[in-house]
């Protein structure tokens, strides 16, 4: 747990990802381009994920991240590292924009590689950040359930399971031994990121669902399952969070409804510690869903990475007390409403725009709560 004893989710939290520094999407670049050698790019890799440590003890975090520097993408890279995983690249036109993007199907029996290369990673971060609390990021379980699987050309042309449930075992397991290994790594803070529950409420994404022969309503009680059975043996001392959003692909958003739908299936799932959440938008939803909540916290996604006009503060203040309506105050925190940097090539914002919000959020919590 944090040195400050606080408790996690923090009262001013992150969800995870930065913008590269040009440094560092030069160095990708020449390495893409054969010019440097992956020594040469995971050297300044090193360098730049220091440097934002240092950046982020300095504006007052509770916990830091590694910006998720070394990846393309904030769920590829590390479902690419599993057992059973093909990794394929084709043109996608689902944010609203046309651009090359990678995939990937289930082509093998599930598994956790003990190599991982996110292993070394987070060992990396955490001894950099010490003693200031190091906290990794990882896709949830259901990301590879619909995409890798369900909504999979490849997977449906040619399964590797005789059934969903054959699937649903080697999919728990995988991730159960995942917990444990960066566990075992040091890792004390662990955050599921997650948006394949949005292809649960999405109207366009429920039919999609049902034409590969699924019932989205039926996936909702499957998701839970998955999640719930992949943090059955989490050691007491390890927190994990879940965070949420509807897509953030360089500003652009991919899911549309309510969290109504989901509500009762994600906040019944006990072993997480607090939810992330975005709120940053009309797109939202109104806060009834979180009276729904049982005890852990909720972290409101109320400051959009999208974009970098700065939010005023009593704006904030006030959304916050609305959400008091329906669930109390001691349970809500306050963080970005996703990460800056979904991807490699980020966010429509500057890093002065990033560190302006960070404070924002660090300032309003800091009003709000003693604790904070």
């Amino acid at each position: 747990m944090p040195n400050n004893k606080q408790k996690i989710p923090f009262r001013y939290d992150i969800v995870g990802s930065f913008l590269r520094p040009e440094s560092l999407k030069k160095a990708r670049a020449a390495f893409t381009n054969g010019d440097i050698s992956k020594e040469e790019l995971t050297t300044a890799e090193d360098q730049a994920i220091i440097e934002l440590i240092e950046k982020q003890k300095k504006a007052g975090l509770h916990a830091v991240t590694d910006g998720e520097f070394r990846r393309r993408w904030w769920h590829l890279d590390f479902i690419a590292g599993l057992n059973g995983i093909t990794v394929y690249d084709f043109q996608t036109t689902a944010f609203g924009l046309t651009t090359d993007a990678q995939g990937t199907n289930v082509s093998g029996p599930l598994s956790f590689s003990k190599e991982h290369p996110f292993l070394e990673h987070f060992r990396f971060t955490q001894k950099h950040a010490a003693p200031i609390l190091a906290k990794q990021t990882i896709p949830g379980p259901n990301m590879i359930f619909l995409d890798s699987l369900i909504l999979s050309k490849e997977y449906n042309e040619n399964p590797v399971y005789t059934s969903l449930e054959a699937f649903k075992e080697d999919l728990v397991k995988t991730y159960q031994d995942a917990i444990q290994a960066f566990y075992d790594a040091g890792c004390r803070y662990l955050q599921l990121d997650d948006t394949s529950w949005g292809g649960l409420f999405d109207d366009r994404f429920r039919e999609m669902i049902k034409n590969n022969g699924l019932d989205a309503d039926q996936l909702l009680d499957d998701f839970q399952e998955v999640t719930e059975k992949a943090l059955a043996n989490k050691p007491t001392d390890l927190a994990v969070t879940f965070h949420f959003c509807k897509g953030n692909f360089q500003s652009h958003w991919l899911y549309n409804g309510s969290y109504e739908t989901i509500a009762k299936n994600l906040f019944s799932i006990d072993a997480f510690d607090g939810f992330f959440l975005e709120y940053d938008d009309e797109r939202s939803g109104g806060f009834e869903p979180l009276a729904d909540l049982k005890d852990q916290r909720i972290v409101l996604g109320l400051v959009t990475t999208k974009n970098g006009l700065l939010e005023e503060s009593s704006i904030i203040e006030k959304r916050i007390k609305e959400a008091c309506k329906f669930v109390p105050l001691d349970q809500i925190c306050l963080s970005p409403q996703c990460g800056f940097a979904s991807t490699h090539e980020g966010n429509h914002l500057t890093e002065d725009d990033q560190w302006k919000k960070i404070n924002l959020v660090k300032t309003i919590a800091k009003n709000i709560w003693q604790d904070a």
